[in-house]
């Protein structure tokens, strides 16, 4: 189900792709959607934030929000490196299908412990799924994440979006991600999950996620044919 910011954020981006707001045009302003879509400015701002993550529009002080257009070689396969929904959110329910290869609970060696801030004695969710999307291996994922940070996870989360279980049932916040990329050569487990073959190009992001009060939640790491998916990083400069 979407989030008023969601649905606010898909109808303008429906207008802006249908040309109902046309480049360079002024859309209107936040407190005129706000009416339009009987959501409170926060809700609207939030959903302008996004779209302008995604290059769609561009505000300038004093003078309102521009539609930008979209960037033209932008695929499906994209994901933005400050997205913080996951596959699942990504991807929509539909298209991906997870299949659990582990989903255990251990005690941390030193390298978990060190990259998650936590002691030997707390017990971590060890958690190993590979990502189909429409048909196709496309993620393996290796997630580690702090059993008192996220507690109760079921099978059923872990099926389907952890991120969502700690956004929505939990009700914890993302604070920030350090996320590193690399480009490897497939081996191991990426030969028997991913079905590519012994040193075919593989793209994986390593990553520590943290919510907003500062707690370590997640160390992962994620590993895809390189030419199933890819990141993208917008910088705007804000006047």
């Amino acid at each position: 189900m979407s989030t008023k910011y969601q649905v606010v954020a898909d109808a303008i981006r429906e207008r802006i792709e249908n040309g109902t707001y046309k480049i360079d045009e002024l859309i209107p302003d936040q407190n005129a959607l706000a009416q339009e879509f009987h959501v409170n400015r926060l809700t609207v701002k939030k959903a302008l934030d996004g779209l302008a993550a995604e290059g769609l529009i561009y505000k300038q002080s004093g003078l309102g929000t521009y539609v930008r257009g979209k960037i033209p070689f932008i695929t499906p396969h994209d994901v933005s490196v400050n997205d913080f929904g996951g596959a699942f959110h990504h991807f929509g329910e539909g298209h991906i299908q997870s299949k659990v290869i582990s989903f255990d609970v251990e005690l941390p060696d030193e390298r978990i412990q060190k990259n998650l801030s936590i002691k030997h004695i707390d017990p971590v969710y060890n958690i190993t799924r590979l990502r189909i999307v429409d048909g196709k291996p496309t993620v393996l994922e290796h997630t580690y994440m702090p059993v008192r940070l996220v507690p109760d996870l079921e099978r059923e989360h872990v099926d389907t979006s952890i991120y969502a279980y700690i956004n929505e049932t939990l009700g914890l916040k993302f604070g920030g991600a350090f996320r590193k990329f690399s480009a490897l050569g497939a081996s191991g487990d990426d030969l028997k999950y991913l079905e590519v073959e012994e040193g075919s190009p593989i793209l994986e992001l390593e990553q520590l996620v943290w919510l907003s009060n500062g707690k370590m939640i997640e160390y992962s790491t994620s590993r895809n044919p390189g030419n199933l998916r890819s990141y993208t990083a917008l910088n705007v400069n804000n006047f």
